[in-house]
């Protein structure tokens, strides 16, 4: 594959405004998966925020990283191993409750599945804390509660200009120590110096030696200007500023329009060709699947023809052990499945419809069957394939037809 890692902000572009992901941006990241791309998902939530989006895209599956706190933390998604932290010196944490109270502003921070606020009736710690799904907990001395190091902190106040005054002077007065920047008209955040959606992307692109060109990333804000600089294609959402817009190759459709899926559909999946299929990936993702369970592995795939092998054993065997015929129709519909995903455009999906099969003779425990999937009809809404199971002496066992349904993605 051309692109190996593909780097999403969550809100404002991954999700919609209703905070979900289309089905159709779903299945077009895990079919990018499936080809072998890996998924970043860089967002300024925490890490507990963004996890229950990882594990809907099976990120811990297809072993993707999660890049939260706006780079304070990098996880590897599939094993939970914490790959890159930088945490704040608590030693500031007076510092900023003091300008806080001073303006009457909320402070709060993030802890472990909490929010710790002195503010918890404030409309936008409740926001914030709702978004993420934490518990929000109040205290009287912030300051004092803050016995951690946190990744970062975060003010809220509907005064913007008052917001700004602050931003402006912390540029000057946290300089070479951390970073103060407004993420929302009502939010001031304060993080380790250096930590941005960029530099920690870079972070993670040396430790898997990922070059930019290998990468592609998409955001809204200006949080993801420096990470869509640093990729080799850089892609602004249609609903993004115009600041951010000038600063990147592309521009896609809005996160309410499926940009993510557009731009992924013709930058990625439209480019992919049947020898770029990385069956091995295949193989070894689908472990704990049912291919996985019947032993089935992929050893061939072209754009009409599919080819896997299947031991017949214990898992595959009828009690008298010759080959379970339910096992050599899930062969088939394997062998068939992977075969129109190849040929199915970018923004179609693939279901199974209908299957049925012929047995001709018998293969023993012990030996290894071989299915040949060749299409025999490929139409705009279904494609037909005949699928002949061998054993390992080209004996033909099983003859089965298998027509899969081309469903355009909504």
């Amino acid at each position: 594959m051309k692109y190996k890692l593909l780097v999403l902000d969550v809100d404002g572009t991954l999700l919609n405004n209703n905070k979900e992901i289309s089905p159709r941006t779903q299945a077009a990241l895990l079919k990018v998966q499936q080809m072998g791309v890996h998924i970043v998902l860089a967002s300024g939530r925490p890490t507990n925020g963004v996890m229950p989006i990882a594990e809907k895209l099976e990120l811990n599956h297809y072993g993707g990283y999660i890049l939260s706190y706006n780079g304070g933390q990098i996880i590897n998604a599939q094993t939970g191993e914490l790959l890159f932290e930088k945490r704040i010196d608590p030693e500031w944490i007076p510092y900023f409750e003091k300008k806080a109270k001073k303006n009457d502003f909320a402070i709060f921070t993030y802890h472990k599945d909490f929010i710790l606020t002195d503010k918890p009736d404030n409309k936008y710690v409740i926001q914030e804390a709702n978004l993420n799904k934490m518990q929000i907990i109040g205290v009287d001395n912030f300051a004092e509660a803050v016995d951690f190091a946190p990744c970062k902190c975060m003010l809220a106040s509907d005064d913007e200009e008052a917001l700004i005054g602050l931003e402006n002077h912390w540029k000057k007065r946290l300089d070479g120590v951390l970073e103060a920047f407004r993420s929302e008209p009502y939010f001031l955040e304060v993080v380790p110096q250096f930590i941005d959606k960029g530099n920690t992307l870079g972070v993670l692109m040396t430790k898997l030696e990922i070059r930019p060109e290998e990468v592609i990333a998409m955001g809204d804000g200006v949080c993801d200007v420096t990470m869509l600089q640093l990729a080799g294609v850089g892609i602004a959402m249609g609903n993004a500023q115009d600041s951010v817009k000038a600063c990147v190759d592309n521009t896609t459709l809005t996160n309410e329009e499926d940009g993510v899926a557009f731009a992924v559909e013709k930058a990625i999946l439209a480019e992919i060709r049947p020898t770029e299929v990385p069956l091995d990936q295949l193989n070894m993702r689908a472990k704990h699947a049912l291919m996985g369970n019947l032993g089935i592995q992929y050893t061939y795939a072209s754009e009409d023809r599919v080819e896997a092998t299947m031991p017949v054993d214990e898992r595959t065997r009828q009690p008298f052990g010759i080959l379970h015929g339910g096992a050599t129709l899930a062969l088939a519909e394997t062998v068939a499945g992977l075969g129109s995903m190849i040929l199915a455009k970018p923004d179609e999906i693939v279901v199974g419809m209908q299957v049925s099969g012929n047995h001709m003779s018998s293969a023993h425990e012990g030996d290894t069957v071989r299915a040949v999937g060749t299409i025999i009809h490929k139409g705009r809404s279904s494609h037909v394939w005949n699928v002949d199971v061998f054993t390992s002496t080209d004996k033909l066992v099983s003859s089965i037809r298998v027509v899969n349904s081309i469903l355009k993605k909504k």
